[in-house]
């Protein structure tokens, strides 16, 4: 097994990847807004905002951040922006591709 260097792009920007998915996890807000998204579906922002109990400018900044993991998705439909999981996504953190990074098997 190669160690890790920086003069492997692919696996650097793969970690870098991960990371930012990781990272946008570790917060117990945007597991909420996750959570509240898996058990609506397609949500618009202005009810999510009272589902969570955070207003909206403080809310969009916690979407921002899983939108940029890829986490939810969201559709504008006139003013309103709708959110949704990602399932495939999310369903990629738990799966045998996340886990090839951890296995000289793969």
């Amino acid at each position: 097994m190669k160690p890790f260097s920086s003069q492997d792009p692919s696996l650097e920007s793969t970690f870098v990847m991960y990371e930012a998915k990781f990272k946008s996890l570790a917060d117990q807000k945007r597991l909420h807004i996750m959570h509240l998204l898996c058990q609506h579906g397609s949500t618009c922002v202005c009810d999510l905002s009272e589902m969570i109990g955070m207003p909206q400018s403080k809310l969009s900044y916690h979407l921002k951040i899983l939108l940029d993991a890829n986490l939810i998705t969201k559709e504008t439909k006139g003013t309103w922006s709708y959110y949704e999981l990602n399932s495939e996504e999310v369903n990629n953190l738990l799966s045998p591709e996340l886990c090839c990074l951890f296995h000289s098997s793969c």
